[in-house]
């Protein structure tokens, strides 16, 4: 092969690997991180991204009524926007994880910054809810370096998903056959009870599609958990005895 030809191939290889330790859902170059649970087992851990918003109560009623249990990943601006929501999502016996306080991309940027981003969600995620968040998701899903070290500093285990259900710009039927289809054992399901950090964002999409899929995958066998009770991670109380499964 020509020497160019040869660092042309060089060059498209580096980027197919940066873009794969980036993105993709099993890679963990960038910090240790989990994409699915235990194959063997019809569990289902349902998560949600960007809130807590003034959208989420009503997230939290269908919840309630199916009696399903799910993993938040709250932005710390968000919080501060909504404590009293960020509250009732502890209190009604769900999990809480750290998606950093601006929904900022970290990709690009340095490690105090990717630090700070998360280290302030965690510090407010704490004091608002008597919650210490042990797991963490990036915004869009994309890692970078300093993200494993801010990580470690904070005690977090980065937590990707098995399906996303594209629920921030699908039609909820769209959104609903997504999820049908590729719910297996194991599976993680991303969606949202927020928009990035705006104000009382528009989760229709969100609540329709779960009203139908919760039901159908309950008909399935499938049973939900946290994340940390799918993982196996031994649950502890926090203040007030308010939160049902946080994780050490």
């Amino acid at each position: 092969m020509p020497l160019l030809g040869a660092a042309a191939a060089g060059v498209v290889a580096a980027a197919g690997s940066l873009a794969y330790a980036v993105r993709g859902r099993s890679s963990s170059l960038f910090g240790a991180s989990v994409y699915r649970g235990d194959r063997s087992r019809p569990r289902l851990a349902l998560t949600f991204d960007d809130g807590p918003s003034e959208s989420t109560p009503t997230l939290l009623d269908i919840l309630a009524g199916q009696n399903v249990p799910a993993t938040f990943f709250m932005c710390g601006k968000n919080v501060r926007r909504c404590p009293k929501i960020a509250r009732q999502v502890v209190a009604a016996g769900h999990e809480i994880g750290n998606h950093t306080d601006t929904h900022a991309k970290l990709y690009g940027r340095s490690p105090e910054f990717i630090y700070g981003e998360m280290a302030v969600a965690q510090e407010t995620i704490v004091q608002v809810t008597g919650v210490t968040p042990k797991l963490f998701r990036a915004p869009y899903g994309a890692r970078w370096f300093g993200v494993g070290n801010a990580q470690r500093r904070l005690g977090l285990l980065g937590v990707m998903w098995t399906v996303i259900g594209r629920d921030w710009k699908w039609p909820a039927a769209r959104v609903s056959r997504r999820l049908l289809a590729r719910s297996s054992n194991g599976a993680i399901l991303c969606l949202h009870d927020g928009r990035q950090t705006r104000r009382a964002p528009d989760i229709r999409a969100t609540i329709e599609a779960l009203e139908t899929v919760l039901p159908e995958l309950k008909d399935r066998g499938f049973q939900f958990e946290t994340v940390s009770e799918m993982l196996r991670i031994s649950p502890v109380r926090t203040a007030g005895d308010r939160s049902r499964s946080q994780p050490i």
